[in-house]
């Protein structure tokens, strides 16, 4: 018997952050069933391996207490320059200089539980190259199931369920509207009006690649250009709108077999306003002056690689009424690429 999750404005109020989170923890999330894995990323680079976290030491354990200060955490990530912070650890993060990118590995270690043990490379040229890691062969299966829609990526859920009159939450107490979110686009909006809805959270150290949930096509991307407040529960819980305030896209899919429509909004970050999309062969970011919108026409098999954050983010996952979240789909649990995220609706079977 399949159980499912009808979510009326399921709100996300869990244990603040700075992504300082236990990822450790996701490397154990669900995932089901053969499928493909995670497509190929940057090559072997020179230096210093780096292998699965030993146990915390006094001095990370003093770090991380600080990070959940939730008065320091927010100030230190959101009043500052956000931008211009953004802006430079993009620099910085491809500098590819062997003290650099050590020194910031080791730092990276001390905020977060930094797991590569099912990273392809472990030798990397820059923090960069870290960050946008590739995983071994397998690492991600996707469920095989065709009524299942997938998670495309690692995360933390936050605020699911279903939207509700064209309005959606991000925290207790702080709605914003799909108008908004969509960048002013009603018709968009009317699309998914009473959609089910997941808020999937990246951590800094999780996997940043995401992928197909379901044998789809990418007809249009909408970029929306924003600001890059903090993404974690403290500033979600604390910034109205936030999610419509900063840069994002707008991936308008439909899944092959059934024709349902499927959108997915990447939304960026402090340190994260880039996002590479494979399909269109275009890097999106602050300083981007391409066309706002890219029509597209990719075919992409359930568990190919869409593309990729350049840190960590957050993707909000938007299907239409009659979808429902799966079982264990719930505010605070950890998720991984592939498990089962949605059932699509139960004549979707048959096309």
């Amino acid at each position: 018997m399949t159980m499912t999750n009808d979510h009326s404005h399921v709100d996300t109020n869990t244990a603040s952050d700075s992504d300082a989170d236990s990822d450790a923890d996701s490397a154990r999330g669900r995932g089901l069933g053969p499928g493909p894995g995670p497509g190929p990323g940057p090559g072997p680079g020179v230096g210093v391996g780096f292998g699965a976290e030993p146990p915390a030491g006094p001095v990370r354990r003093v770090v991380r207490a600080l990070a959940l200060n939730e008065d320091l955490n927010f100030l230190l990530t959101n009043r500052i320059p956000r931008i211009a912070a953004t802006r430079f650890f993009g620099w910085f993060s491809r500098i590819e200089q062997p003290l650099v990118r050590d020194v910031s590995i080791a730092v990276w270690k001390l905020f977060t539980d930094l797991d590569l043990s099912d990273a392809r490379d472990t030798r990397f040229r820059s923090l960069h190259d870290c960050f946008t890691r590739a995983l071994v062969d397998g690492a991600r299966p996707f469920d095989p199931d065709p009524e299942v829609l997938a998670s495309p990526c690692d995360a933390i859920v936050g605020a699911c369920g279903r939207v509700r009159d064209g309005e959606v939450l991000q925290a207790k107490g702080f709605p914003y509207t799909l108008t908004e979110l969509f960048g002013g686009d009603a018709s968009l909006a009317a699309t998914y009006r009473d959609a089910c809805y997941v808020t999937l959270r990246l951590t800094s150290a999780m996997y940043h690649r995401f992928h197909a949930p379901h044998d789809l096509t990418v007809e249009h991307v909408t970029y929306v250009s924003g600001d890059t407040w903090n993404v974690n529960p403290i500033a979600l819980a604390r910034v109205e709108r936030l999610f419509c305030r900063n840069e994002r896209a707008l991936i308008r899919t439909r899944l092959r077999t059934t024709g349902h429509p499927v959108l997915l909004v990447p939304v960026a970050a402090i340190l994260v306003a880039s996002l590479r999309l494979r399909f269109v062969d275009v890097r999106l970011h602050l300083r981007y002056r391409g066309p706002n919108q890219i029509p597209c026409d990719a075919a992409l098999t359930k568990g190919e690689e869409m593309g990729g954050f350049e840190h960590g983010s957050t993707i909000i996952v938007f299907a239409p009424p009659g979808f429902t979240l799966c079982p264990l789909v719930a505010p605070g649990e950890r998720i991984r690429a592939g498990a089962p995220l949605m059932r699509l609706p139960a004549a979707a079977s048959t096309p």
